[in-house]
């Protein structure tokens, strides 16, 4: 059987390498030639990796590309999301705060629209105690003018007792027994020459005079009432008015809280938050 050449110069340089026979040169030769091929193809194959290699570093060079922009973005994710997080957090403060004014102002609104009704109570009993007291004003002028007519029409010396008390009865219909009072209006009113008289004869005037007086005083002290109840009158008036502006500012307020109240809990809503402004 024949072998092949390769298996049988191997057998052959075995044979030798056992027997200690030098190496041939041709061997030699053969040996050093079948390196040098293997060292050409070893560099071939070399050669043919670099392309590989340099397409290797590039795919990892692109990974690590974007691995360094998914990292940035989920960065930026996180940060964006607790952004969001922070404002929803302002915009929930936010909408209690709201919450919150709108309930004072419900309150102050309630407060307003009682203390304008007892104002308009007030106003109505200080209305009609004014009536009441013109009334009575022009009823004890009346009196007082058919008191005066009586006198300048009638001589006092022709007067009978029976007439005096009628006229004393009448008087005291209209008058209190206040003499404190009365003395206290002619000392007010000294300046006053007829005034003056009287108060230097105190204590000679007769009943009919004093409740004439009393009568005087008592008409001096409603016109001063009547006046004092048109200035408060005036002033609740007032007070009414004002609160009736500062009701409509509550409630411009009121209806503008609402509006920003339902956009702060409407899906849709942007959430940003507008500036508080004046009523």
């Amino acid at each position: 059987m024949n072998l092949p050449r390769d298996v049988d110069d191997y057998f052959k340089q075995t044979l030798d390498d056992t027997l200690g026979i030098p190496v041939s040169s041709r061997t030699l030769e053969s040996k050093l030639q079948a390196s040098q091929e293997s060292q050409w193809r070893l560099r071939e194959h070399l050669l043919s990796l670099f392309p590989q290699l340099k397409r290797k570093d590039q795919l990892i060079d692109r990974f690590k590309y974007e691995a360094g922009m998914n990292a940035r973005a989920l960065k930026k994710f996180v940060e964006e999301n607790q952004r969001l997080a922070t404002d929803c957090e302002k915009l929930l403060a936010r909408c209690h705060q709201l919450e919150n004014d709108r309930a004072l102002y419900d309150k102050d609104r309630e407060a307003l629209m009682e203390f304008g009704n007892d104002a308009d109570e007030r106003a109505r009993e200080a209305q009609t105690r004014v009536l009441d007291l013109e009334r009575d004003l022009l009823f004890m002028g009346n009196e007082l003018n058919k008191y005066k007519n009586q006198h300048q029409l009638v001589n006092p010396s022709v007067c009978t007792p029976g007439e005096n008390i009628l006229l004393d009865s009448v008087l005291a219909t209209l008058t209190s027994k206040d003499d404190d009072s009365t003395y206290a209006f002619l000392q007010v009113n000294s300046e006053n020459e007829a005034c003056k008289q009287f108060l230097s004869m105190w204590n000679c005037i007769n009943p009919s005079t004093r409740s004439v007086l009393s009568l005087v005083a008592k008409i001096k002290s409603l016109e001063k009432d009547k006046e004092h109840l048109r200035t408060n009158l005036h002033k609740a008036e007032e007070e009414v008015k004002l609160l009736f502006d500062e009701n409509n500012v509550l409630e411009k307020e009121n209806k503008r809280l609402l509006r920003i109240y339902k956009k702060r809990n409407h899906p849709d809503s942007g959430g940003s938050i507008p500036t508080a402004r004046g009523g």
